[in-house]
């Protein structure tokens, strides 16, 4: 339903400009509330990686800066964990990673 509706919209220039701004609005008010929720209780990252990931869906740099930031948390997380336990984390990060990479690819393909 959406990408019908979407598709629709991108039929005339002002509607594909349309649809741009509107995406980065949403995911950039939504990225900015989990920034927000970093210093108040609640969800913070999670909230950023879901703002990054709407904007990734139109932008090429969000998707750049979904996957650092991804980065980031994962190597805080391993910090955080005895060192025993690293070497299992890498390798969980690393196939959550790819597979994040994947979903990105084919969202991306049904979206285009």
């Amino acid at each position: 339903m959406i990408r019908r509706f979407r598709a629709k919209v991108k039929t005339t220039p002002a509607g594909g400009l349309a649809w741009r701004i509107g995406v980065a609005v949403l995911g950039g008010t939504i990225t900015a509330l989990g920034a927000v929720f970093l210093i108040t209780p609640g969800p913070g990252w999670l909230i950023i990686f879901a703002g990054l990931g709407i904007l990734a869906s139109e932008f090429a740099w969000a998707e750049r800066a979904l996957i650092k930031t991804k980065m980031v948390a994962l190597r805080a997380a391993q910090k955080a964990l005895p060192p025993g336990k690293r070497r299992l984390s890498i390798s969980i990060a690393l196939v959550l990673l790819i597979l994040l990479v994947l979903g990105l690819l084919a969202i991306r393909r049904n979206f285009a």
